[in-house]
């Protein structure tokens, strides 16, 4: 028996050394989970207690909005071929996003953004004249200190050459959009421009892009496009391409076309050739990025074309994974039809205190919610703050208050039936019946004031809401631009009141632009506590009115002798760079 005993734990051992190494392992793996690394710029708050269920499965929905979604091509109508047998339908490749990259550990050279000098005319026009020259354009511009706009080709200071071509073309005056578009694009703004097509933006964009690739050194061996236009079909890159063509022969400027199915071998010759400009589609440009064909640490000009069409075919982690590979201080334009949430969330994330130009009434921000942002001294004057403004705010209609931490809302509520006011509290550990119960009453009016965490307030349409009060601020930027969308519904009027302290600054620079891009007035008090926050001061759009001058020496645009190359091979060592050289006969101005 004994030797039966020693034989079994003979075969068991193998077993349980097994089971002990993989519990060892474990143990390993969970010291090494790393703590969430929380970048600024992202203005994430880090004091809040880490995501519950709710919230996850949220995130993983929004990051995820195909997931458990029958796959649509399934119910497709199936084709078939003359004996009957189905023919299977052409699966759609599905292309993986460029891997993230480390831009801190990439010397980039310096480069110009600014070529705008406003001709005299235009800066001396009286703000009213602005005004009513916009509202003759049908713009409706906001952002940081915009320009001017434009009603002559002549006061964008192009030179001769390529006024030459642009009268060519049969332009008599600037589209709406190019007048207002061409001199921040010339004054290095990023913008977002909110037009249809056959508004003209296309010049709008590949005007500016000329000058800014004329300013720079002349493509060596192996270097990428300076300027990288994205689109979302064929027909559209097509369409760029012949326009990039027709306008950069004025300088000597290779164009490239890449799109998915042109034929991979030809595009990536075209490439390895040399071009200042590539028009794209994302899938096709990764492709190429992959191969080697070419690469992006050269594009200081980046365009996204009817951004709002990439996104409905699926294109949003390639947009966002090229966005990514291309140096933080590049210049970009993103063009829409329509301004969705998801490509203002990409506006948010990719540009930097951009122009917004809206032509016509297309994507109209939310006009009908007024913002206020009330920078109080501590945490303990919000509470006074709001003691003193309930009445009034109650006397117009239905407050939603949103409370960031569950405890907190909690306080706030108790605190409030304290002071004999009727309230119902809404957070993510209710369950549905009692959840749905609170929603009720609110809705009917039966309790006029709510105060809830944000996972609880998700997707509340309630009409009556007249008042939000931000008591916190939220998570991220994101979960503020949806709180504030609680009110102002239906086409009725509302308010969002946000209240801050001193310990916000990190958030404060987000509130700046949000009022900014919602042309709302900014508080003083405000930017001057965002510029006490690095990540903002550092990014922030450094007014100036003195732009380079383009004709000076033969630097730049007035050098027109620049050589014709096709490829690394013509080129000579020692090439003078684009901007040429002031010995050089030829080089002088001619504008």
């Amino acid at each position: 028996d004994q030797k039966k005993a020693s034989s079994d734990e003979e075969d068991e051992d193998p077993l349980d050394a097994f089971m002990a190494g993989i519990e060892e392992q474990v143990k390993q793996e969970n010291k090494k989970i790393p703590q969430p690394n929380v970048d600024p710029k992202k203005g994430t708050r880090g004091d809040i207690d880490d995501e519950d269920d709710e919230e996850s499965y949220y995130r993983y929905m929004q990051e995820n909005p195909n997931a458990g979604v029958m796959d649509e091509g399934s119910d497709a109508e199936l084709e078939y071929d003359e004996d009957g047998n189905p023919i299977p339908p052409p699966k759609r490749r599905e292309i993986d996003p460029l891997p993230a990259i480390d831009h801190s550990d990439i010397d980039y050279a310096k480069f110009e953004k600014n070529f705008y000098i406003p001709h005299e005319d235009i800066v001396n026009l009286p703000y009213g004249k602005v005004q009513e020259l916009r509202n003759t354009l049908g713009v409706k511009v906001s952002g940081p200190s915009p320009p001017n706009p434009v009603t002559s080709f002549a006061h964008f200071g192009f030179d001769e050459s390529l006024m030459k071509a642009i009268r060519k073309s049969e332009y008599s005056q600037p589209t709406p959009i190019q007048a207002q578009a061409i001199p921040a694009a010339l004054g290095g703004r990023d913008i977002i421009g909110i037009a249809k097509t056959g508004s003209g933006k296309t010049a709008a964009f590949l005007w500016p892009m000329l000058v800014h690739i004329m300013d720079q050194r002349e493509l060596g061996p192996g270097d990428g496009p300076i300027g990288l236009i994205l689109a979302p079909t064929r027909e559209l890159s097509l369409q760029i391409y012949g326009e990039a063509k027709k306008f950069g022969k004025v300088y000597n400027i290779s164009v490239c076309c890449c799109y998915g199915g042109g034929s991979k071998w030809e595009q990536s010759k075209a490439l390895e050739q040399g071009a200042e400009i590539v028009v794209a589609t994302p899938g096709r440009m990764i492709d190429m990025v992959k191969m080697k064909a070419t690469n992006l640490r050269r594009v200081t000009y980046l365009v996204l074309d009817e951004a709002d069409k990439m996104f409905n075919m699926g294109f949003e982690p390639q947009v966002r994974s090229i966005c990514n590979h291309i140096r933080p201080d590049r210049q970009t334009l993103l063009f829409s039809a329509t301004f969705k949430k998801r490509v203002e969330k990409l506006a948010r994330d990719v540009l930097t205190d951009p122009v917004r130009i809206i032509h016509g009434d297309l994507g109209e921000a939310n006009a009908d919610v007024a913002q206020r942002v009330v920078l109080l001294p501590n945490v303990q004057a919000k509470w006074s703050w709001l003691l003193a403004n309930l009445v009034q705010m109650l006397s117009e209609g239905s407050v939603l208050i949103f409370v960031t931490k569950k405890a907190d809302a909690e306080q706030v509520a108790s605190s409030l039936r304290v002071k004999e006011n009727e309230v119902v509290l809404l957070h993510g550990d209710m369950d549905q019946s009692e959840r749905n119960s609170v929603i009720t009453r609110f809705k009917r009016r039966e309790v006029d004031m709510m105060v809830a965490t944000d996972v609880a307030a998700r997707g509340l349409d309630i009409p009556h809401i007249r008042t939000v009060v931000n008591y916190d601020i939220a998570r991220d930027i994101d979960t503020h631009t949806h709180r504030i969308g609680r009110t102002g519904r239906a086409g009725e009027k509302g308010t969002a009141y946000t209240l801050i302290t001193d310990k916000d600054k990190e958030f404060s620079g987000h509130l700046v632009r949000n009022l900014e891009g919602a042309n709302q007035e900014v508080p003083e008090e405000l930017l001057k506590l965002a510029m006490q926050s690095s990540w903002f001061r550092n990014s922030r759009f450094k007014q100036t009115n003195k732009g380079k001058n383009l004709n000076v020496g033969g630097a730049g645009l007035g050098f027109r002798q620049r050589p014709v190359h096709r490829g690394p091979l013509s080129r000579p060592d020692g090439q003078p760079s684009g901007a040429g050289s002031s010995s050089d006969p030829s080089a002088g101005p001619s504008a």
